[in-house]
Parts: C-alpha cells; structure tokens; sequence
C-alpha cells in the first residue's frame, strides 16, 4: 500500500515529465532498433556451426556486468556526469517512485520510470559492435554477429522483464516461470532497507547467487524457478524488510539516498555476501 510520501513523490515526478513524451513511442522505438539489429545480424550469418556456443558465456557475462552496473553505478554515486546520472535516475528517482509496498504502474506515460532512455541503446550498440568487431578479427565474422545478438537479446531480456515486474498483478506475470522468479526478486529489491545491497540482477538472479547478494537462500535451480515462493528468504533479513514496510521507518530512516541502516541491520545484510 503506497504511503504519503511514495504519492506525493509519484505526483511530482509525473508533473515533470514532458508533454512530448508518449511511453509507446518509447518503447516501439526501443524494441524496433533491438529487433532490426538482431535481424540484420541474422541476415549476415553464413552457415555459422560452433559460433553458436558463444551465446552461453556472453550470456552469463553479460548477466555479471548488469549485476556490477546495478550494485557498483545505479546505487553508488560516482561523480563522474554521465555515472552521476545514472545514479540520480535509479537510487533517487525509481527507488523513491517504487517500493516493495507498491511497485507497480497504471499508465503508459508511466513507462518514462520504467524503461531506459534511447541513448542506452545507443551506447550498447556501440559497444556490442566494438566487441564484434573484436570477435570476428580473433574468429570469423559469424562469431561477431552473434557476440553482438547476444548483447541486444539480453538488453532486450532485460527490460522485457523488468516491465514484468512493473505492470500490475496479472496471472501471466504470477504463472509464467522465471518471469515470475524476477518479479518477486526485483520486487524485493525496492525494499528501501535492502535496495543498496541485494538482488541485483533483473534477468536472471544468477550473478546473484553466485556473488551471494540474493534475499534467498538456495542453490541456482532454486533461485530460478523459485517463482512467488517466500519459504526460503533469509531468516536474518525477514525482520529488516518488514520493518522497512512500515510507514514511519520509510518516513523517518529513508533518503533519496538510500536507508540509514543500524550495525546490527548492515550485519544482517552482509551475512551471506
């Protein structure tokens, strides 16, 4: 249930947002680059074999690299410009406008918190090529063209299912496995007394497990298909979410900035990391 200063929050950073800005142009323009670059490379494979066996460990790779942006960029303010306003747009913004008490949206101009400007995929277009281009010089071009598929999939991935975990209860989100996993994970994560620390991830909670900064305790199986299940979230941590739910903590112990934690919380957190 959403509190006073979660409202008024909401209420002033939807007044902010430019009357030019539609969230289905947003998102068409996202998903239209994404696929016509992912078609374009498919076009440009020539019988490719063991190229691609490349998907896997570019995969987990990039999953690494989302849970290291998450933890060590959107939620530590690096005063470097365009770090900076990563920070600024994730930890002071997102975290202030969702929280595990109510993490959904009701509007398309909603998506504006939501998703990620273009420039992101802008940036990840350059890179992605810049690896590419990499690969195929080491291999042969199908190995660059599927390095850089892999890259915009996963970006792709990434936003499809963080929208997941943004849109209001339905039964895709609650049955469809591993959407469901996510969902409960992210939502987790905007717990205010736990968003700097744990969970991470927003595709798969596999860096997660493996760098031990999930809320579950539980093998990677567990934590993949773990849907909806709240059986397994750490006995240590359980008291510190729910006093992070309460309205007069979130008021009192809360800043754009993150939660003012007590040592015996930060050690609760830590355990396991």
């Amino acid at each position: 249930m959403m509190n006073e200063k979660q409202r008024m929050f909401r209420e002033r950073y939807r007044e902010r947002i430019s009357p030019y800005y539609h969230g289905l142009l947003h998102i068409g323009v996202m998903y239209s680059c994404g696929i016509a670059a992912l078609w374009y490379c498919v076009q440009q494979l020539d019988a490719p074999s063991w190229e691609w066996l490349l998907i896997l460990p570019v995969a987990i790779a990039g999953n690494f690299v989302e849970w290291g942006m998450h933890r060590y960029v959107m939620h530590r303010r690096i005063d470097v410009f365009a770090l900076r306003a990563i920070y600024e747009r994730h930890t002071r913004e997102h975290h202030q406008y969702f929280t595990d008490n109510e993490p959904t949206i009701n509007t398309v101009r909603e998506f504006r918190i939501v998703f990620f400007p273009w420039r992101v995929l802008i940036v990840l277009g350059v890179f992605g090529s810049s690896l590419g281009w990499v690969a195929a010089q080491l291999w042969n071009a199908n190995a660059g063209y599927i390095l850089f598929m892999t890259m915009i999939g996963h970006y792709l991935v990434y936003e499809t299912f963080h929208f997941c975990c943004h849109v209001p209860e339905n039964s895709i989100v609650r049955n469809l496995p591993l959407v469901n996993t996510i969902r409960r994970h992210h939502t987790a994560h905007h717990n205010q007394g736990i968003m700097m620390h744990l969970n991470m991830n927003l595709s798969l909670p596999i860096a997660d497990w493996f760098m031990g900064t999930s809320d579950l305790k539980r093998g990677l199986l567990g934590h993949l298909f773990n849907g909806y299940n709240q059986a397994h979230v750490r006995a240590e941590l359980k008291p510190v979410i729910e006093r992070f739910r309460t309205r007069q903590v979130q008021d009192q112990r809360v800043s754009l900035d993150g939660p003012l934690l007590t040592s015996d919380e930060e050690r609760a957190i830590a355990t396991g990391t």
